[in-house]
């Protein structure tokens, strides 16, 4: 699995787990003398949640962590990439949030273990198809 240029390995930058939330909004409406139906509203998008451990000592990983960091900072619109058999590509996704813990510190203050975790929301383009450089495109 890759998430842009950054690829998830066995050995070096790997991950244990991965969770996906799909979100929906309803509004209930008040109706006297009755039971108060629901109305869709429209979806909160997806979100999707990856983490791993690395043990940077041993196989690295710690430039991958760093670079995702970089990617959250500059904004990127990253794809999420499975290679099992096919290709697939899995939505165009950002970073709203990237942690890592650091344990078994040694003797030279270096973790040996870290755990990591990064919060990837879909990118949606507009339903309308509108974008400001859009309106630029009629001039």
């Amino acid at each position: 699995m890759a998430l842009g240029p950054f690829v998830f390995e066995a050995m070096g930058f790997g991950f244990d787990a991965r969770r996906r939330n799909q979100g929906t909004r309803w509004a209930e409406i008040p109706v006297a003398g009755g039971l108060n139906p629901i109305q869709w509203t429209g979806g909160d998008g997806s979100t999707m949640e990856i983490r791993g451990v690395i043990f940077t000592l041993e196989w690295g990983g710690d430039d991958t962590l760093r670079g995702l960091y970089r990617a959250q900072e500059a904004g990127q619109i990253l794809p999420l990439v499975t290679m099992s058999g096919t290709q697939n590509i899995h939505d165009m996704w950002v970073i709203e949030d990237v942690f890592d813990d650091h344990a078994y510190i040694n003797a030279g203050g270096v973790a040996q273990m870290q755990t990591y975790g990064i919060q990837l929301r879909a990118y949606l383009q507009s339903a309308t198809g509108f974008s400001p450089a859009s309106v630029l495109s009629w001039f």
